[in-house]
């Protein structure tokens, strides 16, 4: 029979619970920037002027207003 060290077992779970939030979070900001992008890029042309963007900067945009 194996004896299991109580600390080592917490920090191996609190490890794995802070590497799942890290994913969870990695996903959800890349969600965000997905959608920020598909709202961008249903914009026209003439709107997109309007902001001071044009097509080539809509990646660089939608990550900008999710990671800042």
């Amino acid at each position: 029979m194996t004896s299991v060290n109580t600390a080592t077992a917490k920090s191996e779970i609190d490890r794995l619970a802070a590497a799942l939030t890290t994913m969870v979070d990695r996903y959800k900001k890349n969600r965000a920037v997905r959608r920020t992008l598909r709202e961008l890029d249903a914009l026209g042309n003439r709107e997109l002027a309007d902001l001071g963007l044009n097509r080539s900067s809509l990646n660089r945009v939608a990550y900008q207003a999710v990671y800042k």
